[in-house]
């Protein structure tokens, strides 16, 4: 067996072990909405006074989740660090066997982009599992890993002289690490788009917050049923998890951090271009679909820091900024010909 076989059998334990994590993150999650389904009264659904302080839980209360699987969650935690010390140990003999960094290719960029986003959601985790944060996580890693290595992959080898350069290290690498801190941020968003529905369904009828009812009247019926059907006991388990407005801190945090990091590839990658092709930009789709990503993801910062925009309406501007990254990776790379184009691997 060679290093290179080795390291993609290891990619291959890690995949495996992060879809036990999955498994055990949805039990988890599973657990708990059975038992918020069986304690949520059915008044819940027309948001009456008396179900409210359901949703005021107390942070102890909301600490200790009640209805949570103690042994899922440890076999969560477990086989998610057992992945990542594999997948990190797949990644080294990658870079080992092809004798430079690994980041050349789509499949090494997807390898090293899930344990980034891995490594970060465990982070984030570290005092508090988020069961839903968990399963959306896992499942975009399992199914990238299976892709990598199903459709990806090919073998470890020496790159193209354009490749050649550190800024193989320093721009590839830090866009594979902002690539996986936007996924972490991205599962956040979606657990707070949930979250805000439900405390608009269950919000009391007289309560100061008059503009939820405003919202209520004057958005489309699909909006509405969304709503009601958030605001029912099937969801019950979002009671559980931090509020929205925390939901939607982590998630600013995490993409700010992600929008630095994006900024450097952008700029890095317009230096190295100049280095390798004799100028700094020239429309290349691979070009023009991280500059959308970035104005996506400025309008965003922009909007949330001076602009007021907070809830739902910026946390759209995080699905949309997320579908740019995935597809500026995919589409880009496997579609549409350019310098940057993967196609035929």
């Amino acid at each position: 067996m060679t290093i290179g076989d080795l390291s993609t059998l290891l990619v291959w334990g890690a995949a495996t072990a992060f879809t036990v994590a999955l498994i055990a993150y949805s039990v988890d999650l599973a657990r708990i909405a059975d038992r918020a389904q069986k304690r949520v009264p059915e008044a819940a659904l027309v948001g009456s006074e008396n179900t409210r302080p359901a949703t005021a839980v107390a942070g102890s209360e909301a600490q200790s989740a009640p209805g949570r699987s103690v042994r899922a969650e440890g076999i969560a935690r477990s086989t998610t660090l057992l992945g990542l010390v594999m997948l990190f140990a797949g990644i080294v003999l990658r870079g080992i066997a092809a004798g430079r960094w690994p980041t050349a290719n789509m499949y090494e960029f997807t390898i090293v982009g899930v344990f980034v986003a891995v490594l970060v959601l465990t982070i984030v985790q570290r005092r508090r599992v988020i069961a839903f944060v968990g399963v959306v996580v896992m499942g975009i890693s399992v199914l990238a890993l299976v892709l990598a290595l199903n459709v990806f992959y090919i073998q470890a080898d020496q790159v193209q002289p354009a490749l050649q350069s550190y800024w193989l290290i320093l721009h590839v690498g830090v866009a594979i690490t902002a690539t996986g801190i936007f996924t972490v941020a991205f599962a956040a968003s979606i657990l707070q788009v949930l979250r805000s529905f439900r405390d608009e369904a269950l919000a009391p009828v007289d309560a100061p917050a008059v503009a939820v009812g405003t919202r209520a009247a004057t958005s489309s019926s699909r909006s509405e049923r969304f709503r009601h059907w958030v605001g029912g006991p099937r969801f019950g388990w979002l009671e559980q998890v931090p509020g929205s407005r925390e939901l939607e801190a982590l998630a600013f945090r995490l993409n700010a951090v992600a929008f630095v990091l994006w900024t450097f590839t952008l700029i890095g990658g317009a230096i190295w271009a100049e280095h390798a092709w004799g100028r700094y930009w020239g429309w290349d789709p691979k070009e023009v679909g991280t500059f959308v990503a970035w104005v996506v993801y400025a309008a965003y910062l922009h909007a949330r820091t001076t602009r007021g925009w907070s809830g739902r309406r910026a946390s759209y501007f995080v699905f949309v900024g997320y579908a740019v990254v995935l597809a500026n990776f995919t589409v880009v790379n496997l579609v549409v010909t350019g310098k940057h184009s993967y196609s035929g691997v």
